[in-house]
């Protein structure tokens, strides 16, 4: 199903997010962690972990900085863009912005998304 960059959320924009990265990726139903549906991803060789970038820091801050990505807030909503194709996208958290910038600068305003992610 096709969704617009703008407007992925969630489990399905860590799955762009892993897309772009060219992980290795499993979607499984709510498990543990509580969310309606979670990412699995890894690298070749290794094993899967949860895959957050548009909520960890941790996984998302890394792909910020590599790609340049800059943010602000603007009117209560925030703003991420990057000079690189000149990409800009908006988002409730700087995370959300910053991740749907780089989907839509590698994969374009529309997204192929798995079912089960919608």
């Amino acid at each position: 199903m096709k969704i617009k960059t703008a407007e992925l959320t969630g489990a399905a924009l860590d799955w762009a997010v892993a897309i772009v990265e060219d992980m290795r990726i499993e979607v499984r139903p709510k498990g543990a962690c509580g969310r309606p549906l979670y990412v699995l991803a890894a690298e070749q060789g290794r094993e899967p972990w949860l895959w957050y970038p548009s909520t960890n820091w941790a996984q998302g801050g890394p792909i910020i900085e590599r790609e340049k990505i800059s943010f602000c807030e603007n009117a209560g909503r925030w703003v991420a863009g990057t000079s690189i194709k000149g990409q800009e996208q908006y988002g409730s958290t700087p995370l959300i912005a910053a991740m749907r910038c780089y989907v839509a600068r590698e994969l374009g305003h529309e997204v192929e998304i798995p079912k089960e992610l919608t």
